[in-house]
Parts: structure tokens; C-alpha cells; sequence
């Protein structure tokens, strides 16, 4: 008898015939070519149907844009209707399904107090427009002319009586030119929003104390500070505003008493201050060739007083880094034409000179000496 095997997998598994003709694709060529014939007739249908729906939209009036009171908005605050209008004028009487939205959106943020918007189709023939509009931080001054800027640094006009209405209390900013490129425009603002919220994260309120912030350079922010009978600009860096605010505040007071013409005070740096005079006063340097400005050197305040006043005095260079010190020498004041002066400011230069050699002399001071 034969023996017993088990049945091959090849035998009871269903074969498939590679080059069998499906059965939904005839085998002559009258089928092929009725085939076709249906395939482009059906084509055909559904593109037809597609230009009478079309056309039937087109002509229906139930979804015309009828008039202005179509077009719906909410948001608007600063910008009225009547500036948002116009960019939907050529879309009255036009078929709402044929409304370019995204076009109209992107006009829209044209506007400068939009900062986005949305816009909407509301059937049968409305059209909804959102807008989100931006929020002023400070005032910008330009010239004469005074206006508001958001947190992007864009421009927003706005009439003198409205902004009265509206009760802005912010500091003014300059240093941002509306031809900027808005990257610049935008790293400026992102300094004057740091140097706010540092000075106001104790809620004590610190920057209403601010009354200008020039943000020329992104790196120095020079606060213009209101004092008793003037005004003194600090240069408070780019970081650390809160710091260098403190440390004015502490010392301003013993600053503006020592140099009643005090006109600017750079706290950039950690080791001492660099104190600014105004032009004209008795500590600028006559003689053409040298600097215009008079320059003092606070270091550790009020540890080397002494040092400081007799340079302030006598006209030594002052340490701050890359700063150098006008003021008046011995043989600058020998060249002075009144002699009953040149006495007086001999005295005193001697007498500040022997008071700053009781003192041991710090390094800095030693450093400056060999200048």
C-alpha cells in the first residue's frame, strides 16, 4: 500500500494566476473601449454638475453680499468701521462663496492697530471679521511730535485729545525710527518692556519714577531721571536694571552735592560710576584739544571721597574704562588771564592734592596716576 503523506501546501492552498484578467476588466476591445466611454462620460457628468452648482451659487441672490451692513465685526476699539470698510468695497454685491478671506485677512493686519484678525463666512450672506487689536505701552516721541508705540515697536497714531481720554501714564521712548526694520524695532521695545518689569516686580512702582528712555543703543538704555532742578540721564546697561537703579537712587542725593552740575551718571559698571558734568561748568578744560566734557569717578562711594573730590578739583583722569577725564591742570590755570582766579584755583588744587596724598592710593588711582 501506498505510504501515507501529508497533504502539500501547494496542492490545498488557492492558487493565483498572475496573468488572469480581473473580472471588471473586459477581455475585448469592445469592452475596453465602452469602458473608457463610461469612465469619460462620468467625468464629464461630475464637472458639469460642478459649473451648474457653480453658476447657481453665482446667480442666487440668497447668497449675495447685499451692502455694508453684511459685513459684521467685533473688536474694534481704535479702529472704526469706516477704515475697515473700504478694504471689503469691491466684495458688495459679490457672491459670499467668492470672497477672498485670506486676502482680506492679510489687509486687514495692514492697518496698524490691528495686530491679527479673522475673517469668516456666515451663510447665507454674512461676512464676520475678528479683530484683536494692539495695545500701546509707552509713548513715543519723534521730533516734536508725540505718539504711542505697542510692544513690537509699531507706530500708533493717535490724536493728542483722544490719547488725554484715554488717561495713558507710560514713559516716553525715543531711539526707535519708524524706517527701522521691525526685528530692531522689536529688540528696542524688548528692552524697555525688561527694564519696566524689573524696576515693578515688587509692585512698588518704580518706573512711574522714569519720565524718558532713550533705546538708541539696545545695550545701554539711558533713563532720563527727574531730579530737583534738573534732570540727570543714568546709563543703566542692558541687564541688572533694578541694581543700577537702586544704587542711584541711594547715592544721587551725595552725588548732585559734591557736583551740583551733574548732568549723567553711567552705573554699567560693577567697581564705580562715571559721573558726567554738564558743559560749561567751572570743571571743563579750556584748553581746545582737550575733551569737551568734564568726567568724575566714583569708586565704592562714599569709601574713597576724598580721592574723588581732589580729582573732580585738580583734574586727574578718572578709572573708568575707556572714559578719560577733562579738568583743569596747573599749567592750564597758569595760563589763565585772570590772576586773581589763577590764585584761587592754585590754592585749591594744592590743598585737594594734599588731602589725596594722606590717602593710600588704591589701585585704580595708581593705574590712572601712570596714564
Amino acid at each position: 500500500m501506498p505510504a501515507d503523506r501529508p497533504p502539500s501546501e501547494d496542492e490545498d492552498s488557492p492558487r493565483f494566476d498572475s496573468g488572469r484578467t480581473p473580472s471588471w476588466h473586459p477581455s475585448s476591445g469592445w469592452g475596453r473601449t465602452f469602458l473608457s466611454l463610461a469612465a469619460l462620460i462620468l467625468l464629464g457628468g461630475l464637472c458639469t454638475a460642478g459649473y451648474l452648482l457653480k453658476t447657481y451659487l453665482n446667480r442666487d441672490n440668497r447668497f449675495r453680499i447685499a451692502g455694508a451692513s453684511n459685513i459684521q465685526a467685533t473688536g474694534l476699539n481704535e479702529v472704526s468701521r469706516a477704515e475697515m470698510l473700504p478694504i471689503f468695497g469691491e466684495d458688495i454685491g459679490r457672491n459670499i462663496f467668492f470672497v477672498p478671506l485670506a486676502e482680506r485677512r492679510k489687509q486687514l493686519e495692514q492697518i496698524p492697530w490691528v495686530e491679527r484678525a479673522t475673517v469668516m463666512r456666515l451663510l447665507p450672506d454674512q461676512i464676520r471679521v475678528s479683530v484683536v487689536e494692539r495695545q500701546p505701552v509707552a509713548f513715543m516721541r519723534q521730533g516734536s511730535q508725540v505718539g504711542l508705540v505697542d510692544a513690537n515697536g509699531v507706530l500708533l497714531a493717535m490724536p493728542p485729545a483722544l490719547m488725554a481720554q484715554h488717561h495713558y501714564s507710560f514713559p516716553v521712548v525715543t531711539g526707535i525710527d519708524p524706517h527701522d526694520p521691525p526685528a530692531a524695532a522689536k529688540t528696542r521695545m524688548a528692552v524697555y518692556q525688561r527694564l519696566l518689569a524689573e524696576l515693578d516686580a515688587n509692585g512698588q512702582h518704580l518706573s512711574e519714577q522714569i519720565s524718558e528712555i532713550d533705546l538708541t543703543d539696545p545695550e545701554d538704555a539711558r533713563v532720563l531721571m527727574p531730579e530737583q532742578g534738573a534732570d540727570i540721564l543714568a546709563h543703566l546697561g542692558e541687564d541688572r536694571f533694578l541694581d543700577r537703579y537702586l544704587r542711584y537712587k541711594a547715592h544721587i542725593a551725595e552725588w548732585r552735592q559734591q557736583y551740583p552740575k551733574l548732568a549723567s551718571v553711567d552705573l554699567r559698571y560693577d567697581e564705580h560710576v562715571v559721573l558726567d558734568m554738564a558743559p560749561g561748568t567751572d570743571a571743563q578744560s579750556s584748553d581746545p584739544e582737550d575733551a569737551a566734557t568734564s568726567k568724575a569717578t566714583e569708586t565704592k562711594p562714599p569709601a574713597a571721597k576724598a580721592t574723588q573730590k581732589a580729582e573732580a578739583v585738580a583734574g586727574k583722569p578718572g578709572a573708568g574704562p575707556a572714559k578719560k577725564t577733562a579738568a583743569k591742570s596747573k599749567a592750564q590755570v597758569a595760563k589763565d588771564k585772570a590772576a586773581k582766579d589763577k590764585k584761587k584755583r592754585a590754592a585749591a588744587q594744592r590743598a585737594a592734592l594734599s588731602a589725596g596724598k594722606q590717602k593710600k592710593p588704591s589701585p585704580a588711582a595708581t593705574a590712572r596716576q601712570g596714564q
